[in-house]
């Protein structure tokens, strides 16, 4: 099963407000949606780009993965999220081929998506997210 596009890139930032601000003034982008996971410890602010979204990140406290990225990393990208008809199968697929899965079944994310994430040691040093085609929920 072949992704059928990126679903977003992920950026951690430090203030979503701001980030927002950058965003919507500078690059001329609006944002359509405001989300918190609590489960995550992350809120996120969406932006579409064509096909195409960002996602940004603000940690909801420092010992959520966003916000030990940042404090390792700094802000910036944090991931890349690949569409696919069937996030669970995927995760399967890629399991089965030796790859590490941080969530070896899907969970929700963001805008109700299913999600699981891969390890960024199996993935070329990126944080790798899977998440089901919203056209194919």
């Amino acid at each position: 099963m072949k992704p059928t596009h990126i679903e977003h890139i992920g950026i951690a930032v430090n203030n979503l407000e701001e980030s927002i601000k950058y965003y919507e003034e500078i690059m001329g982008l609006e944002c359509y949606g405001i989300e918190e996971i609590k489960d995550q410890k992350v809120k996120t602010a969406f932006f579409q780009v064509g096909d195409t979204k960002i996602e940004l990140l603000e940690s909801t406290s420092p010992d959520g993965p966003v916000g030990k990225f940042i404090d390792k990393k700094g802000p910036g990208i944090h991931h890349l999220a690949f569409a696919v008809d069937d996030a669970g199968q995927k995760l399967q697929d890629l399991s089965e081929k030796g790859v590490r899965l941080i969530d070896k079944e899907p969970r929700k994310g963001a805008e109700g998506l299913n999600i699981g994430f891969l390890h960024p040691r199996d993935t070329q040093g990126v944080l790798t997210e899977i998440c089901d085609n919203k056209d194919h929920k």
